[in-house]
């Protein structure tokens, strides 16, 4: 089946391509020639981003794809051109009345979520650790002379609405760091870590000593085993959003002292306002409520602004979307998509407007992008390559476009994956080629920007899907045809 529609496309767009373009057709062809490709679907496109319509390559670019994390180009681009690349995320603490003479609160404080991804988090340059932030908190608390808070802590997640795990993904992805649930309230990138006790022997159950950090009323049911073969994280965390029962399976290496995995936090709203709490009581001031969420808003206008903690800017938060294909940051940009819209924050309000943006720069037509989310951890995501090079070329006309171009990674940046790990050789070549990921099971994906020998720049999407190996040998196979693009003579 593969190799009738691969004949097929082939034929048709070799025929419309420039003579110039002709010899590189002829060599990708001969690079999908390759036994791994067998039974598998593989669409590509490069274009000239200062001519568009001249294509020094194109088989299959109107296939509908699996992207992957190359989903991340098309949010990112959006975010950017909706939102600015300065723009930063707010969340506002706020007391619900003045504290009376001898400094008690006769009412609640309450923390609004703006949905800043990097609330708690060192990730991003310039964002604050949670027990920073939390003690900011409680410091401005204690500032206007509250001593004593006699009703209730409360996370304000109005904000957005619908499950906080976007539909379609794995249940095997759900309780893991990589599908952490949304919330208008994220803390500490909405994980945190499990740490096991060391094994000295294969095929022993290794029990968890602690998590960092410790997550009030969590049970954890390890069932991990240790594995001499296996020298990294081959173990999985199950669980849901709010279910403090979890489960743990798989392998870890053996006799590793302080080994850890990452797993995604029940409840990052409710654990923030846990770690308000811990911060009051720090600062000596008393709580006679407890920490607990709100899906309904108060009337702010009434209340008394007690703090306001501003994001990083947008533009150092794509990095980290796109260089470390974080899927968390990249579902708070879609739902942010929905918000900056006047509407609440959930993962298809968020679609809804990054169709409309594909539809109004006329990157995409309903037909080419059937989205579910906007990180690509959903194998039921289908775009088709020219989406994907339609966005890029779209975006070296923007002001945006040094942002946008500085998110992508370059193939000595051990942020992607390594995915052009081959390209650390001859060095001068590393800077001409800027590449957005993608890896899910059965899936490898890459695009971005490269330079010909005359410095022209070409945007490329080269997708495989239905791979039954999972060998580096398709990784291979891109990295040859990029390299083939760099040698391009106009």
């Amino acid at each position: 089946m593969y190799m009738k529609r691969f004949s097929f496309f082939a034929l048709l767009f070799f025929c419309s391509l420039s003579a110039t373009a002709q010899p590189l057709q002829a060599v990708v062809e001969k690079q999908l020639q390759h036994p791994v490709l067998n039974g598998a679907w593989w669409g590509g496109l490069a274009v000239y981003t200062d001519h568009p319509e001249q294509t020094l390559f194109a088989l299959q670019a109107d296939q509908r794809l699996t992207p992957a994390s190359t989903l991340k180009l098309l949010t990112t681009a959006a975010a950017l051109e909706t939102l600015g690349p300065h723009y930063r995320f707010q969340t506002r603490l706020y007391a619900s009345a003045q504290p009376d003479e001898k400094g008690i609160l006769k009412g609640d404080l309450y923390l609004q979520g703006g949905g800043d991804p990097t609330l708690g988090s060192t990730r991003v340059p310039g964002a604050q650790d949670w027990r920073q932030v939390a003690s900011q908190w409680a410091k401005a608390v204690k500032k206007v002379g509250i001593r004593r808070v006699e009703g209730s802590l409360y996370a304000d997640v109005s904000a957005f609405e619908g499950p906080s795990i976007a539909p379609k993904v794995n249940w095997e992805n759900i309780g893991n760091y990589y599908a952490a649930p949304v919330s208008p309230v994220c803390f500490h990138d909405n994980l945190f870590k499990i740490f096991f006790s060391p094994q000295p022997f294969d095929a022993k159950r290794a029990e968890v000593t602690r998590t960092e950090p410790k997550i009030p009323q969590l049970h954890l049911s390890s069932f991990v085993t240790t594995d001499a073969k296996n020298k990294r994280d081959n173990a999985y965390v199950y669980g849901a959003p709010k279910q403090y029962e979890m489960e743990i399976y798989g392998t870890i290496p053996t006799n590793l002292t302080g080994f850890s995995i990452q797993a995604a936090m029940p409840d990052p709203a409710l654990f923030a306002m846990q770690a308000l709490h811990n911060a009051l009581r720090e600062e000596g001031i008393a709580v006679g409520g407890r920490p607990q969420t709100t899906d309904q808003a108060p009337d702010y206008a009434q209340m008394k602004l007690l703090h306001t903690y501003s994001s990083p800017e947008l533009k150092d938060i794509i990095l980290i979307v796109n260089k470390r294909s974080f899927n968390l940051y990249a579902e708070m940009l879609l739902r942010q998509l929905a918000l900056h819209a006047g509407k609440k924050g959930s993962v298809q309000n968020g679609l809804t407007e990054l169709e409309k943006f594909l539809r109004q720069n006329k990157l995409a037509a309903p037909q080419d992008a059937v989205l579910y989310d906007g990180s690509g951890l959903s194998r039921d995501n289908m775009l088709t390559p020219r989406v994907l090079v339609n966005t890029l070329a779209f975006m070296t006309k923007s002001p945006n476009f040094s942002y946008y171009y500085q998110s992508l990674a370059t193939p000595d940046d051990r942020g992607d994956l390594l995915l052009l790990r081959y390209f650390l050789k001859p060095k001068h070549q590393v800077q001409d080629v800027r590449v957005k990921g993608g890896t899910i099971d059965g899936v490898k994906t890459v695009a971005g920007y490269v330079y010909d020998e005359s410095g022209r720049p070409i945007a490329f999407a080269l997708m495989a899907n239905n791979l039954a190996s999972k060998d580096e040998t398709i990784l291979r196979i891109h990295e040859n045809i990029i390299k083939q693009l760099l040698q391009v003579k106009p």
